[in-house]
């Protein structure tokens, strides 16, 4: 069955290894039967089975063999080779073989967990067996290449994630560009007022890392500035960074404000957007007391001097240090990195999507984010919580689950809205003595002390009604209600429809990714998941990893988290880094395109295509020619060749081919 040219490729001798997965894939596939049957294909020289073929014992089963001289190649049939590829060509180099001259059969996923009949998966497992059999004969013994780590790292994102992961990069001695497109970091810790479930001050916690960044001799801090543009590949990566305008020269602004007193607006004119538009910003301004870097920012969309220019520039007057420079032009700095670290975080889910809650109608109804402004001592009202018309609130409504876990916005649980919400029933209670009633779905604590914060909640008489809350509206049908705005909601635990009077309504919006996520990821060459979230390598065994070598993920970015949660992933995402520019270079896959320049025409359909920017074109031999460095092995070229020059290691015509014809030839 396999060709002369099968036989001419170091005398096959292929072994054949099926992996039972406990009861995941001996459950559906007949096991023995698979057996007998490999141990019959052409140049099969041993067939095995064993319980768990990734634990030790199998791979040593591996190992043994290849020592012996029984094979030389190895066929694995077992689960994905996303999962377990990597651990068996270890397990042959180990051995003494070729880590290369490998083909996994993937008997679970394709096979046993889609496959009910017995016969027929036990038919199906036995073709994809072949399949890789015919395959594997034709494998060439190839080489893995290596390429030097620069030292630097980036990284994206200067919110509670991104800060951590900088300074535990920075501690360790090496270089970090820390790029944040606010003009301060903090992100939105930087906005609370009490952490759960311990009530820490935020600021009281996040502030001294955030002047640790500033001052640190290891980090670049560039904040109001973007990623513009990254090529390279892992270990080297070139970064273009723009950086907008100020109109100030932070080497010179020491934050005195004397600039902000002085503006012709005697009053903010613009909606503050760090304070959720619940206060004015004059245009230039400092977003707020503990920023970082505590350098003023002008808006060019509200100054006068950049609208009409005809201001009378005050602050230029009255800024000593000659800061202030209208001329100030947006700049590109471009950085060689090796690895990358992205933080960029999540936005909250806008409530006016959901107009039965009437947000942005009735003027006492909050998102959640709105009311951590006003309950903070630095926010637009000093910690004090009114209504619009000056009085205290002395009934709060909190619904939770606002733009999560419902069909009609975002499918998925949030994690922390139940504990924000509960931390906000708290603090309303504390400043204002209301009543506080809390509309929840379910309700989920499930971190360190979570639980036990839910039953101080309890006891501080909050009422807590389970049911998903219909609408809210100032419709009253008692004397009660006049004056007020009524929840309407199910009682599921008592089986009726309530309405609830109150004064204030909190609304416990969700998390979402970033409105750019998906320009994000398609310039850093990383891949989203169906809600938008970046997706990492692995749930469970990498995930602070890409399927981009090099890019790691850390914090909310990556779906939602707490800031406990962020911390420990921001970590772990650069002690991920530290392993790889400690290493000092990376282990390049062979499996990428090479042109047979005797059929290359010099078409250049290739160049275009390549989304890795790994094909050149040499003008004196007109043909393509491939960076190895470069090139990530999608086949893409290889698929558009028109002549057939461009061929991929591990993925040949003949390979393909002969696979094929496995699956056929034994169904």
């Amino acid at each position: 069955m396999l060709s002369d040219n099968a036989k001419s490729n170091g005398a096959p001798a292929v072994g054949v290894y099926i992996c039972h997965c406990g009861i995941n894939i001996a459950h559906t596939v007949d096991i023995a039967e698979t057996v007998k049957f490999a141990a019959r294909l052409p140049f099969v020289t041993v067939a095995k089975e064993y319980k768990f073929m990734c634990s030790d014992p199998g791979q040593e089963i591996i190992q043994q063999d290849i020592r012996d001289g029984k094979i030389n190649r190895v066929v694995v049939a077992s689960c994905s080779p996303l999962m377990h590829e990597a651990t068996f060509r270890r397990a042959m180099a180990k051995g003494g073989g070729n880590p290369f001259m490998f083909q996994m059969a993937n008997i679970r996923e394709h096979v046993s967990w889609v496959t009910r009949d017995k016969m027929l998966a036990t038919n199906k497992a036995k073709a994809l067996i072949a399949a890789a059999v015919e395959r594997v004969a034709l494998h060439s013994p190839l080489e893995s290449t290596s390429v030097p780590v620069h030292s630097d790292v980036l990284i994206v994102g200067g919110g509670i994630s991104g800060i951590h992961a900088a300074l535990t990069m920075a501690n360790a001695g090496k270089k970090v560009y820390l790029v944040e497109r606010d003009p301060t970091i903090g992100g939105h810790m930087a906005k609370f007022d009490k952490t759960f479930p311990t009530l820490d001050c935020s600021a009281c916690i996040l502030t001294p890392k955030m002047s640790s960044v500033r001052g640190h001799p290891n980090i670049t801090l560039w904040t109001y500035s973007e990623v513009a543009g990254v090529e390279g590949y892992v270990g080297n990566f070139k970064v273009k960074v723009r950086r907008k305008p100020r109109y100030i020269d932070e080497d010179l602004c020491v934050g005195c404000l004397e600039c902000i007193e002085a503006c012709i607006f005697k009053k903010g004119k613009v909606k503050d957007e760090f304070n959720q538009g619940l206060s004015m910003r004059k245009p230039i301004y400092i977003p707020f007391p503990q920023a970082t870097p505590l350098v003023a920012v002008i808006d060019p969309e509200s100054c006068i001097q950049f609208k009409t220019g005809k201001c009378k520039q005050t602050c230029i007057e009255s800024c000593e240090r000659n800061a202030i420079n209208f001329d100030q032009k947006e700049e590109i700095k471009e950085v060689e990195v090796g690895a990358i670290i992205l933080a960029t975080g999540f936005k909250t889910f806008d409530a006016a999507r959901i107009a039965r809650y009437g947000y942005g109608k009735y003027p006492n109804v909050y998102s959640s984010l709105e009311v951590e402004r006003m309950v903070n001592a630095a926010g637009p009202t000093g910690g004090e919580v009114r209504l619009q018309n000056g009085e205290k609130p002395k009934a709060v409504g909190i619904v939770h689950c606002v733009g999560s876990r419902d069909d009609k916005t975002n499918k998925w649980c949030s994690r922390v809205c139940c504990m924000y919400s509960l931390k906000l029933a708290h603090l309303l209670h504390e400043r204002t003595g209301a009543e506080i009633y809390n509309f929840y779905i379910d309700m989920r604590t499930p971190g360190k002390g979570y639980e036990e914060f839910y039953e101080r909640l309890n006891q501080e008489n909050t009422h807590f009604i389970r049911g998903r809350v219909a609408e809210i509206s100032d419709w009253a049908m008692t004397p009660e209600e006049e004056g007020k705005l009524v929840i309407r909601a199910e009682d599921t635990l008592v089986g009726i429809v309530r309405r609830v009077p109150v004064d204030m309504v909190v609304l416990s919006v969700g998390l979402e990714p970033q409105a750019d996520a998906d320009d994000v990821r398609r310039m850093f060459n990383i891949s989203c998941g169906q809600e938008g979230w970046f997706l990492e390598r692995h749930p469970k065994l990498a995930p602070v990893s890409t399927f981009t070598d090099g890019v790691f993920l850390a914090g909310a970015c990556q779906g939602p988290k707490d800031i406990p949660d962020c911390v420990a992933q921001a970590g772990a995402a650069a002690a991920e880094a530290l392993a790889l520019i400690d290493a000092g270079k990376v282990d390049l896959e062979p499996n990428t395109a090479f042109v047979t320049e005797d059929l290359c025409s010099g078409c250049k359909t290739c160049l275009g295509l390549c989304p890795y920017s790994a094909i050149n074109f040499d003008g004196e031999k007109k043909v393509a020619v491939v960076n190895g460095a470069l090139c990530k092995g999608c086949g893409t070229c290889v698929a558009a060749c028109p002549s057939g020059a461009l061929q991929q290691n591990l993925f040949t015509d003949d390979q393909i081919f002969h696979e094929i014809k496995g699956v056929v030839y034994y169904v």
